[in-house]
Parts: structure tokens; sequence; C-alpha cells
């Protein structure tokens, strides 16, 4: 586990940061660095202040408590109810994790639209009013987890509430500054590439970290991340040599277009579930999404 909390915090920096920062002009590659790099110091530092103890310490339906605010009460024996198998102190940062990259992902979504400082506050109100109660509702013991909701690394409470927030708020923004009179091409396909290949790495932490235990549930779930993720570049044109013309093109689309972690994203709701029921449910939506857009 503690392997798999530092191949999640690796999707952030320098992944997510190469990603975004590759797909941006030159003139905003270090601003645009420099928000993952922030969402990292300040998520961290709210998580332990109230982040943590609001969504898994309490049993509310809405919110948790502040028993936990500080980590007062924590002890190097403490376990958690939700992860009896590792220190609570672990499954803390671990979750931890989870909210640095959810902020960290809707940075794409504003980049050549909010400045720097905005993004800081911005990112302090989305992570206390939308991450805090969703993560609850579905893993702390919310109403939605009562109602019999699945998350099991992050589909729901991640992508869905991250990809939702960076459509609003780039409808809310507008056109990126620029957009229609400057060159807006991308400062660096390679860094995109890079950033491409570590967060497909640190899927495997993400997913597999979630059954905190090295255990066939794990394996699971590493499994279907990574097939996922090989079956949809086996549909891309990259892979045709006799579309070769159109490679640069081609990689430019495949790396901004979130078909791509579309298998993957669905996995992560489901892949430690492999029974019959929850199987027929990854085949639908799994088909729905390889052929949904996410770019923005």
């Amino acid at each position: 586990m503690i392997v798999a909390t530092g191949l999640v915090l690796m999707m952030t920096i320098p992944a997510l940061a190469l990603f975004y920062s590759g797909m941006v002009r030159k003139k905003n590659v270090l601003a645009t660095m420099a928000q993952s790099l922030a969402a990292v110091a300040l998520i961290s530092i709210l998580w332990v202040a109230f982040g943590y103890s609001l969504v898994f310490v309490g049993d509310g339906p809405w919110l948790g408590t502040l028993h936990r605010g500080f980590l007062a009460g924590m002890t190097m024996d403490s376990v958690h109810p939700a992860a009896k198998t590792i220190p609570e102190c672990l499954f803390m940062l671990y979750q931890m994790t989870f909210a640095i990259i959810t902020v960290a992902l809707v940075a794409g979504s504003v980049a050549d639209r909010m400045r720097f400082s905005a993004f800081l506050l911005f990112s302090i109100g989305w992570f206390m009013l939308v991450y805090i109660p969703l993560a609850h509702w579905v893993w702390g013991g919310g109403f939605l987890e009562r109602a019999g909701v699945l998350d099991f690394a992050g589909g729901l409470v991640v992508h869905l509430s991250a990809g939702t927030g960076g459509l609003v708020a780039a409808k809310v923004m507008g056109q990126r500054h620029g957009f229609g009179t400057e060159n807006l091409s991308p400062f660096d396909l390679s860094l995109a590439v890079v950033g491409t290949g570590l967060l497909w790495v640190g899927w495997f932490g993400f997913n597999g970290g979630s059954a905190l235990a090295a255990d066939s549930r794990a394996v699971m779930a590493i499994t279907a991340t990574h097939l996922a993720a090989c079956a949809d570049l086996g549909r891309s044109r990259m892979v045709y040599p006799a579309k070769a013309v159109r490679a640069r093109h081609d990689l430019r689309r495949r790396c901004r277009s979130r078909n791509d972690y579309a298998g993957i994203r669905i996995r992560r709701a489901l892949a430690g579930y492999p029974d019959r029921h929850h199987r027929r449910a990854r085949v639908f939506l799994g088909l729905y999404l390889a052929q949904t857009p996410f770019a923005i």
C-alpha cells in the first residue's frame, strides 16, 4: 500500500503536470505545471486539517464529523474500519492522493482561462463543497453507499466529479484567451506522451491499491485496467503503418481525447467486483463510454 500511495501521487506530480503542460502554449507551460504542484501542497494540508475527518469519520448520511481534525487521536496503531489490513495513517495518506488528483484533473479545463491565484481559490472551494461531500456519500457511509452505490476505485468520486466540475468551469469561464486569434498549438507533445505513460503506470496503484491488500481482487483490478487501455489503443490509427502520414495528428488526438481512458475509468468503479451481475454492468457501461468523447 505504501507503493500504491506513491504511484497515485506520481499521477499528479509529475504525470499530470507533464500531460497537461505538453498541450498548452509555451508561455503557459510553467503555470500549468505549477497548478498541479500547488494542488498537491494545498489539498494535502486541507485533507489533514478537516477533509479526512469529514469524509471517513462518522456515519452521517450527508457529512462526517471533525473528530479526526488535524489527525487528532490517530496513533501508530490506529486502524480504520474501512481498511482493517493497513494502519489508519497509511489509509489517510492513500485517500489523500485521491483528493489531490481529483482537484488537479480540473486544471486541464481551466488552462488559459483562469489565473493561478483564482485557481487556488477555486480548488479550495471545489474541494470543500464538491469532493468532500461526494466522497463521504459514496465511501464514508453516506446515503449513496447505504443505497448500494459501488465505486471501487474512484470512477464516480474522482472522475465523474472532476469531469463535471471541469466542464462547468470551462463553460462559465468561456473560451481560452487567444482562441481564434492566436496560435494555440501545443508546446511539446512528447511531454504529454511521457505524462500519459506515467498515468498508465500510476493506475496500477490507483485501481490495484483500492483493494487495500495484495490479493486476487487487486490483481483483477490491475488486469482489467491494463487490458482496457491496451484495447482502446489498439483501435487507434497510430498502430497501422498505412496511416503513418497522420501519426502526428493522431497522436495529439489520442493524447487529448479522454476516450483512451474511458475503459479504465469505468473499471475504476467496478473492477473490484467481478461477479456476474457487476460484470454485466461493466460490459454495458464500457461499451457506452468507449464511444463517449470526454475531451473539453
